[in-house]
């Protein structure tokens, strides 16, 4: 049983004025700041200042006697001392003990046996807002719940000489006093990142729950399905589906229960937006929602989803309830089928295959993706991407500590797992072209149906996946990558290319003893098996 802390987070400030304002009264006070603008929405759109996204350099985690040993230390995970947490976290508190505050209160976890409770100081109601969306605004039964602190100052800059951070924005998270500060950021998706991370570590040690960077949607029949996957694979676009109900589109737990979701809101992306692409994003985009640096056309208030010229990390944070085909409790079962998207640029992966319990660990602990041209400055071609997890920015344990438990849980409760490419066929990005949504869609469709079970599968090429031999509505030889090529000694030349990034990544999580962790992942073959 996790003890109850909320006595260590009983904080006063003076002139703290603002308690648990309805979202109403917030929009309110955002426009009479003049720090944002109704939208033809309904929505307001605010800017965030220098910051437009997460600043992964500036994030820290106190080391101290509950994280020493723990927490995994590296680039990801990067240690403060707690003597230098201690001044830094006096010195924001003095400073926002002379603000206007918003104080507000919400919870993380839709299941009451593992909620937090997390209440946000911040000095600016569109923290707040954003607050009141993304998190669960009711309470379960849950006497030892934990409670969480967070204080959120974006015009508090810090000092790096003095204060110990790298510049003067910072987000640092104190697992002992159960406290998270930010300050220099006016980015809110550090807000939600933080809590996050935190139960990112609590919940694997303290209740062997395992925290998944996912969506998460239910069958008519009760079935549950995960879609892992980075930025721009599809994670949102497929978990969306007129058939089946959102759980959430993000981050979720998964207990002896079932998948429950961590968030009261989504936070979604807003570039190149459509009512043809992202119909429930779009049609959630209304009065109560919060979009962030959005530019807006001449007349002034209507959103230009298509420009990126504040930044291409365009968002917009709204309740859950502005969903209409959602399973309002959030939660479901034990998960029947798990999706791993990779957009693979290279055109090299089979659009689908089914993975082994062993694969299925190999492509948790990689998390590959591959980032195109025209992504990010300085991308002139495919470059692959490896996040361990699917979120290894927000993991402070070893990943392997998350891949294990993935596995018991998969060999438990004999989940079917398949990783799909939403990428190139018919050579690599510049020469082939992308694999059709309406497949992809389909593929998933006929796993969800079962209409798979009786189907022929074949190991496929250097990464050994299992193929679907023939598949109703796909054509067959899109099931084959390798066919798909005129010039198929590039498409082997590339394969080993290929291999040679995920054996190079993978090295870093193999210690001695562990190498038949390795015989999951793939191998160079001299001829590639294919139809």
């Amino acid at each position: 049983m996790r003890a109850n802390t909320a006595i260590l987070n009983n904080i006063s400030f003076r002139k703290l004025q603002h308690s648990n304002l309805d979202p109403s009264t917030l929009e309110k006070h955002i426009l009479e700041k003049k720090i944002g603008i109704r939208t033809s929405t309904g929505a307001l759109n605010i800017l965030t200042g220098k910051y437009t996204g997460r600043s992964p350099q500036d994030r820290f985690i106190v080391k101290e006697k509950n994280t020493r040993v723990l927490v995994d230390w590296g680039k990801v995970n990067k240690p403060f001392s707690e003597d230098k947490y201690n001044a830094l976290e006096a010195k924001l508190m003095a400073y926002m003990d002379e603000q206007e505050l918003y104080e507000m209160d919400a919870y993380a976890g839709s299941d009451d046996a593992y909620k937090i409770h997390v209440k946000l100081y911040a000095e600016n109601p569109y923290s707040a807002l954003f607050f009141h969306n993304m998190f669960i605004q009711t309470a379960g039964e849950n006497e030892d719940m934990d409670s969480w602190t967070i204080l959120c100052a974006p015009e508090f800059k810090a000092d790096p000489k003095t204060d110990g951070t790298r510049q003067e924005n910072f987000a640092i998270i104190h697992f002992g006093k159960k406290r998270v500060i930010i300050g220099g950021t006016g980015y809110t998706g550090e807000i939600k990142k933080s809590i996050f991370s935190v139960l990112n570590f609590s919940l694997p040690l303290s209740d062997r729950v395992l925290p998944m960077h996912c969506s998460a949607n239910i069958g008519k029949e009760g079935d549950t399905a995960l879609f892992f996957g980075l930025s721009g694979t599809g994670k949102t676009t497929l978990s969306a589906d007129a058939e089946r109900k959102l759980i959430g589109d993000d981050e979720h737990g998964w207990s002896e229960n079932g998948v429950f979701n961590f968030e009261g809101g989504c936070y979604a992306k807003c570039i190149s937006l459509s009512a043809e692409k992202e119909p429930q994003i779009y049609g959630a985009i209304k009065k109560g929602a919060l979009l962030e640096n959005i530019v807006m056309q001449e007349d002034g208030v209507t959103p230009d989803f298509e420009s990126s010229s504040i930044t291409k990390n365009t968002r917009v944070s709204y309740p859950l309830e502005h969903i209409e085909n959602l399973k309002t409790d959030t939660k479901g079962g034990i998960p029947s089928n798990i999706f791993f998207l990779t957009c693979d640029a290279f055109g090299i992966l089979p659009p689908i295959s089914r993975l082994t319990k062993e694969q299925a660990m190999y492509h948790f602990i990689s998390g590959y993706t591959s980032k195109v041209a025209g992504t990010e400055e300085g991308i002139n071609e495919p470059l692959a991407t490896f996040s361990s997890c699917f979120g290894a920015p927000f993991l402070p344990l070893h990943p392997k500590v998350y891949a294990s438990m993935l596995g018991e849980k998969i060999e438990r409760h004999d989940v079917n797992v398949w990783l799909i490419n939403t990428g190139w066929t018919g050579g690599e990005y510049g020469e082939g072209k992308r694999i059709p949504l309406k497949y992809t869609r389909a593929m998933i469709s006929a796993i969800l149906e079962n209409k798979l079970e009786n189907t022929a599968f074949l190991a496929y090429g250097a990464f050994r996946l299992a193929v679907p031999v023939i598949m109703d509505g796909i054509p067959k030889q899109i099931l084959d990558p390798r066919s798909t090529w005129d010039d198929t000694e590039a498409y082997d030349k590339k394969e080993e290319h290929l291999v040679s990034l995920f054996t190079k990544n993978i090295d870093q999580f193999v210690d001695d003893g562990e190498e038949e962790f390795l015989k999951a992942g793939p191998v160079v073959l001299s001829n590639a098996l294919s139809y």
